[in-house]
């Protein structure tokens, strides 16, 4: 991967994570930390990764998306807004009564949003019906699934897990937001998942480690992902809750709680640095 690109991305990242503090500050409400961790992943996804068609979000042979972690929205609609899927303008409406943007994402309302997740733990079984239907249709699009390492906690995940190697879901790549917060605290204080990808590679997923912070180490796991044959595949992305704002960054108070103006002021002139 040329540097020039690498680049690229690092500054659409930075974008989207400032588009993701002024939602939340605009709205009053949100859940700034996760979805500061995730701006990386969501970048590579929709500017490198994903093959897909904002001029026609419900294209047949597209990669989907699954946000299982729903509440972490603000990422993706600034994602999507950035590749043209709806406005800019648009991320005015986040948490608006009368707007599309609500606090979890809406597939009947968003273009481009390709389930309406909101609910812990379920959008992995969403996940894999889009990949069998994938392997039924004999399509190759591929479908991506983005999970909390809090919400993995969820006794479906881990029934989804099992059917998606029951059933060879090589199509299928779930990535685990592993930023070790989750709302009540830290994730070995309330309900220890560890180690994550020791249970994934138990319940049959090729396992991949990375930083989930660094460009380049997350297009490098999603090009190895792509040539896993026969099993679904799990990348551990161990990330910064806050990423990019210093007195958010590993402070579980962020988790969903909206800054005040001095602090809003504060985080943007830090991420335009």
């Amino acid at each position: 991967m040329k540097k020039s690109k690498i680049k690229e991305l690092e500054e659409i990242a930075k974008k989207i994570r400032k588009q993701i503090v002024e939602q939340v500050y605009r709205a009053g409400s949100g859940h700034p930390g996760g979805s500061l961790s995730i701006a990386d992943i969501l970048t590579v996804l929709y500017f490198y990764e994903m093959k897909i068609d904002e001029k026609n979000s419900n294209w047949e042979d597209r990669d989907r998306f699954v946000l299982s972690k729903g509440h972490c929205a603000p990422a993706l609609y600034a994602s999507l807004a950035n590749k043209g899927f709806f406005d800019l303008e648009d991320l005015k409406e986040f948490r608006n009564i009368n707007g599309k943007l609500q606090g979890h994402p809406d597939m009947t309302k968003i273009p481009g949003v390709d389930m309406t997740t909101g609910s812990l733990g379920q959008g992995l079984s969403a996940a894999n019906g889009m990949a069998i239907a994938g392997k039924l249709d004999k399509k190759d699009y591929r479908v991506y699934c983005l999970l909390g390492d809090g919400e993995i906690e969820e006794g479906q995940v881990w029934e989804a897990a099992m059917a998606a190697s029951q059933y060879k879901l090589d199509n299928l790549c779930v990535i685990v937001d592993n930023n070790n917060l989750q709302i009540d605290g830290t994730i070995e204080d309330v309900m220890n998942s560890n180690p994550i990808d020791e249970k994934f590679r138990s319940f049959g997923f090729q396992i991949i480690k990375i930083d989930g912070n660094d460009i380049d180490e997350i297009i490098k796991a999603f090009d190895v992902a792509r040539n896993v044959k026969g099993k679904p595949t799990c990348i551990i992305a161990e990330t910064v809750k806050g990423k990019g704002v210093s007195f958010m960054e590993n402070q579980v108070k962020w988790h969903g709680k909206a800054p005040n103006e001095e602090e809003f002021k504060q985080a943007i002139e830090e991420l335009s640095k």
